[in-house]
């Protein structure tokens, strides 16, 4: 290894080590009170660490013997841009006179250019995972019980509340946040300060997508390489076809994502009047909050009763832009491209026939069979959901809406139990008819890929498909001129097994350890902890502690599936070369 070789690798380490302890004392700054005079001293901090980290990039540039990529130096152009403005900013002759600088003259741009520094250290290093140690299943797990406790942390520290919190309480609503769920024994608008509600929403986006899809991708963009067992591994975990789509698809997620969640929050935004929340800032904050919430099908809100507070029940608008967020992040990433690419096809199907009219133009297979079920099952489930619960509650939480607002209301309660957790109307004065839809809605869930829990619409959709099938006399299941896989049905029927299993022993424990509650609202909080929901009957902040750590690890199972963990602690078998004489069990 040559001097500049060697040399080149300690910079890369000790930019790492400064990025990383940077952002060690970023937390301390933002979470801990200060005096003056450590003020002075983190101010001066900053500047230092940025000046040594900057020319620690631009000596590697000199140093290293292979050019960096487009996409890393447009990056780092745009980290240098920042730190020279930022050093401008320092000169107070040039900020006296400049609207520009003053714009800029505000710690949040220099927490962005530490955090930037940071990601871009990160992202440079080396992981590389080995299969006959870790399988995706125990990365998977291992990547959520991360950020479900450096969450928890964080939410503990003093100036992420107002007034403190409890080891177990910063637990739970770490562990309903990373997991999407939206349970909590809080109050987050009331309750938590800016700073932990950042928090709060940062640990929704991770734990919406995955630590791993924002790791792994950032690190591809960097170093523009991967082993070949880190992409066996992420082929795994984001359902590729091929290897080499592996980190096409990270990327598509994460702009598809980004995308989504900012054209939503324009949208939110524009839905509020300045006389329900005056601060432009505080808008901002509302439509940023409620756009990643709602597409992470998370359900968190900075309202004390969600949507149903006065100012928001009636505001059908913002109900349509939520709904549709939560209904697009529930369909699943792969279901969002494969329709892209249909409507593509399409679309060229249409314009050659216009062309050539006479011309008959061959139709290929775009769109799935998996794609097709799950549209179709959430269709129907839309549909009926709706309908039911417009049925059920016209006289009863309806009622004090008008036509139109009905039908809006009736499909915002039908569409939110799929995981959402939104409630735009009082969820404890629902009919008992209405509850029981809830149940099998919350369920069921949204589908696979996606950002919601549940068992998934997949699953449901086989098992219901297999029952009509053994009642029409077939031993295999056709449906769209396709048969399904024997594993598919097996993994369906363990899904469900393994859900009941789970929610079953969720409801014995709790129901043992506060016997006072009712049973129906133990039942309907275990469900939408295992479904990831987040809608109550109001018992959550009530219940004991051990009752919520059965509830925390409910939630868990529920966003990773039991049969991940099972994955994760069994799969050990290798492929089978044999097979054993077939026998038939009597059933009934």
């Amino acid at each position: 290894m040559t001097p500049s070789s060697k040399l080149f690798r300690f910079l890369k380490k000790c930019s790492f080590w400064l990025s990383l302890t940077t952002v060690g004392v970023l937390i301390f700054d933002l979470g801990f009170p200060h005096s003056a005079e450590t003020r002075d001293v983190l101010d001066s901090f900053y500047p230092v660490v940025l000046f040594l980290g900057v020319i620690s990039i631009l000596v590697r540039y000199l140093l290293s013997k292979q050019k960096f990529r487009v996409k890393v130096r447009i990056f780092d152009a745009l980290l240098f841009s920042l730190f020279i403005i930022l050093g401008l900013v320092q000169i107070d002759l040039l900020l006296e006179g400049s609207d520009f600088l003053q714009f800029f003259n505000k710690m949040g741009w220099v927490f962005l250019t530490i955090f930037l520094y940071f990601i871009r250290e990160f992202s440079a290093l080396t992981f590389d995972f080995k299969r006959e140690y870790l399988n995706p299943a125990q990365v998977f797990i291992g990547s959520f019980l991360l950020i479900i406790f450096m969450g928890t942390f964080l939410l503990m520290l003093p100036k992420a509340t107002h007034e403190g919190i409890s080891a177990l309480d910063a637990l739970f609503t770490s562990t309903s946040a990373v997991c999407v769920t939206g349970l909590i024994v809080v109050d987050t608008g009331s309750y938590f300060t800016g700073f932990g509600q950042t928090i709060i929403l940062i640990l929704i986006q991770l734990g919406g997508l995955g630590i791993m899809t924002f790791a792994s991708y950032f690190s591809y963009f960097f170093r523009g390489r991967a082993s070949y067992e880190n992409q066996l591994m992420l082929k795994d975990m984001t359902n590729s076809d091929k290897i080499g789509e592996v980190f096409s698809v990270l990327k598509k997620i994460i702009l598809v994502t980004f995308l989504i969640e900012f054209i939503g929050a324009v949208f939110i935004y524009l839905s509020i009047s300045k006389e329900v929340i005056e601060s432009v800032s505080e808008r901002i904050f509302f439509a940023v909050f409620h756009t990643v919430s709602g597409f992470c099908n998370a359900g968190f809100s900075t309202l004390e009763n969600s949507l149903y507070e006065p100012e928001f029940q009636f505001n059908y608008p913002l109900q349509l832009i939520v709904a549709v967020l939560f209904i697009l992040g529930g369909i699943g990433f792969p279901i969002l491209f494969n329709l892209y690419k249909y409507f593509g096809y399409f679309a060229k199907h249409q314009f050659l026939k216009l062309r050539h009219p006479k011309d008959s133009v061959y139709k290929p297979w775009v769109l799935s069979l998996n794609s097709r079920i799950v549209l179709t099952t959430t269709v129907i489930l839309l549909i009926s959901g709706s309908v039911l619960f417009y049925f059920f509650e016209y006289n009863n939480t309806l009622a004090e809406h008008n036509g139109f607002g009905k039908i809006v209301t009736a499909f915002f309660g039908g569409a939110t139990p799929r995981t959402a957790g939104f409630n735009s109307v009082d969820t404890s004065a629902l009919n008992l008819s209405t509850v029981m839809i809830v149940f099998l809605l919350m369920w069921i869930g949204a589908s696979p890929g996606s950002t919601g829990g549940g068992i998934k619409t997949s699953t449901f959709a086989v098992a219901t498909l297999n029952f009509l099938s053994l009642a029409r006399g077939k031993d295999r299941i056709e449906v769209y001129r396709r048969e399904i896989t024997d594993i598919s049905v097996r993994r369906a029927f363990a899904i469900i097994a393994l859900s009941l299993v789970v929610i079953g022993m969720a409801i014995f424990l709790i129901a043992s350890f506060d016997s006072e509650k009712d049973l129906l609202s133990i039942a309907f909080e275990c469900f939408s902890a295992y479904s990831t929901v987040g809608l109550s009957l109001g018992i959550t902040a009530d219940l004991t502690a051990a009752s919520k750590i059965v509830i925390i690890l409910t939630m868990f199972i529920g966003r990773v599936s039991m049969l991940t963990i099972l994955i994760a602690v069994l799969r050990n078998v290798k492929h089978l070369n044999y097979r054993y004489p077939h026998e038939e069990i009597l059933m009934n």
